[in-house]
């Protein structure tokens, strides 16, 4: 748990050495158009790099917080690296008009850190919402083939309470027959009976 805490602190602060560590890449270099793109291209790609790995160790609040410290950080020791080497890095123009250039490079490398992060994190929604439709998608079909079964246990029931209420029927029909044919049965043995008492009192 702590190596892996103390992992995810590397990148930003390595993020942070590497935007200050790029202010003293020869000024000469951005003069040729070839190779202006070329480095801003390497260090811009390291830098989303850099934050699309931030990604994976902090939520978007903290990592938000992390990479605006990484901008504070880098711009600070900026300021300082600059303030102390003048010489290295105004090369004729004012100490004022550096600092605003090498601030401007540091947020603008930070920007990239902070779009590398934004677009991790956009990637990592879109899986976890394709992730959950899947879940709906497979939800829906067992909530669909469940109310199918439903559907057909209910009509089976139905079928098996109209089967049992047809059976009760027949069989009442067939005691109430059998009654009316005892009841008639008595009857005539009852009349016979009497016909024969009345035939032995004569």
């Amino acid at each position: 748990m702590t190596s892996n805490k103390n992992i995810s602190y590397l990148f930003p602060v390595l993020s942070v050495i590497f935007i200050t560590l790029s202010n003293f890449l020869s000024p000469e270099i951005f003069e040729s158009i070839g190779y202006l793109f070329t480095v801003w291209f390497a260090i811009s790609f390291l830098q989303f790099g850099m934050g699309w790995i931030t990604n994976k160790y902090f939520d978007w609040g903290s990592g938000t917080k992390v990479l605006l410290s990484v901008t504070i950080s880098a711009s600070i020791l900026t300021l300082v690296l600059v303030t102390l080497m003048n010489t290295y890095f105004t090369q004729g123009i004012l100490l004022f008009e550096s600092l605003i250039m090498y601030l401007l490079r540091v947020i603008l490398l930070s920007s990239m850190g902070l779009f590398g992060f934004a677009v991790s994190e956009i990637y990592k929604s879109k899986k976890e919402f394709d992730i959950a439709n899947e879940k709906l998608k497979v939800y829906s079909e067992t909530i669909g083939s469940s109310k199918r079964e439903a559907e057909l246990i209910l009509r089976e029931a139905q079928l098996k309470a109209t089967q049992i209420v047809n059976e009760a029927e027949t069989t009442s029909k067939n005691i109430l027959l059998k009654k009316e044919r005892i009841e008639r049965e008595l009857k005539e043995f009852i009349q016979i009976e009497k016909e024969l008492i009345k035939k032995y009192e004569e």
